[in-house]
């Protein structure tokens, strides 16, 4: 089964696909990265979809998805996605994916409706302190080029502010949790690897039932490097809940 749709919220419609066959299992929702959209799961929807029914979705001006006039903060982000999935009759509960910026929102999303999630995977997900403890120790290029490419959908403070509300909202979760991370990172020094490692491992605290798993031979999108590691993830998800 696929279902195409354009879901009228507040002042703009967005793009949302339902791929799957209903197994009677949580929905899975995906959410992109940065600047990305539905598009970026598509090495791996074919085989999560036997598994399960999956919700990927374009946020506000991205992908097929209008335009809106919200603040593209994580928290408005969090907001229109329950808004789509009511709009949609998509039932929770749900299980979140979230690849990279994904991962912030996503995060936000368990902790503003706890009784709605019932698993959470982050892949390669930005921690919140990525600016104080990470950014700050690469190279004058690399913060430069990473400052740059913030013109797709929302600016640097946005999405700084973005990091903010996920500090300020970080509750500890009690539903499993799965962190993937990438273990070969682009442009990363062994020490700025370490680093990444270190701080990935971290994000499993914030659930009293995480665990972390390095894709070894990824980069950032780890779905493309190493897909089977992600329906891997997905599918444990499932057989636990």
């Amino acid at each position: 089964m696929t279902e195409e749709m354009f879901v009228q919220i507040s002042d703009c419609k967005l793009y949302a696909k339902l791929v799957g066959e209903n197994t009677g299992k949580p929905t899975v929702i995906m959410d992109a990265g940065y600047g990305d959209f539905s598009k970026a799961w598509d090495s791996v929807i074919e085989d999560i979809s036997i598994l399960s029914n999956i919700l990927i979705y374009d946020r506000a001006g991205l992908g097929k998805s209008e335009k809106g006039s919200n603040p593209r903060t994580s928290r408005e982000m969090v907001k229109e996605l329950k808004e789509l999935l009511i709009k949609a009759k998509i039932q929770p509960p749900y299980i979140l994916v979230g690849h990279s910026f994904g991962g912030v929102n996503m995060r936000m999303f368990a902790t503003e409706y706890p009784n709605e999630v019932c698993g959470l995977i982050l892949v390669d997900s930005t921690p919140e302190d990525y600016r104080e403890r990470f950014l700050s120790t690469m190279s004058q290029e690399f913060q430069q080029a990473y400052n740059k490419q913030f013109v797709l959908e929302g600016n640097y403070d946005e999405f700084m502010e973005s990091l903010k509300q996920l500090k300020e909202t970080r509750l500890k979760l009690h539903i499993p949790l799965i962190v993937l991370s990438a273990g070969k990172k682009a442009h990363y020094s062994i020490e700025s690897q370490e680093l990444w490692n270190e701080m990935q491992r971290e994000i499993r605290e914030i659930s009293s039932n995480g665990e972390w798993v390095i894709a070894e031979n990824s980069a950032h999108y780890i779905q493309n490097d190493e897909p089977e590691v992600v329906v891997s993830a997905i599918k444990k998800m499932i057989d636990l809940i």
